[in-house]
């Protein structure tokens, strides 16, 4: 498996696999804050503004293939605001239903944390589902759970991760 961080024009060459990824991501985890029903043109949009993100430099893309195909991605939103937080936002984090349970999760949020320190910045934040699978991800890579929202769609569980802390192996 090869992960990379893809800048806009290789997203864009990628576009019809990470569609692909959404649509499918969506019909196992509708909770990924996307309206239901998400049609194929909708996912390019929402890739397009990715794309712009990518071109602004306010958003990493991290993409996990395998034999040429996209397995999954998680991207990183970088805080630029002026109060001067040095941290990233873990985004829509996804892996393809046929690549699931292989640590491919790990793999990415492991290249996230790196990504994120070689870009100066020390501290993760996410939000996922409240109670689902992906809060053990989280929790076993040393995240720590903060607080749940709750709205219409659901409870929200806020992660973080302080990365000035060497790893423990």
């Amino acid at each position: 498996m090869k992960i990379q961080s893809l800048d806009a024009a290789a997203a864009g060459a990628l576009r019809a696999q990470l569609a692909d990824l959404l649509l499918d991501a969506l019909a196992s985890c509708p909770a990924m804050g996307f309206p239901a029903g998400l049609r194929r043109c909708d996912a390019d949009v929402y890739w397009d503004e990715v794309q712009a993100a990518l071109a602004d430099g306010g958003r990493v893309l991290l993409a996990a293939a395998h034999e040429g195909t996209l397995v999954g991605t998680v991207q990183l939103e970088l805080y630029r605001r002026p109060h001067g937080c040095d941290g990233a936002e873990l985004q829509k984090m996804m892996v393809h239903s046929r690549a699931r349970r292989r640590g491919i999760g790990s793999v990415l949020l492991r290249a996230a944390e790196a990504e994120t320190r070689e870009r100066g910045r020390s501290l993760l934040f996410l939000d996922t589902e409240a109670g689902s699978g992906a809060e053990h991800l989280y929790h076993g890579l040393g995240y720590t759970r903060v607080d749940e929202a709750a709205d219409a769609d659901g409870a929200t569980a806020i992660w973080y991760k302080s990365l000035l802390m060497p790893e423990l192996a």
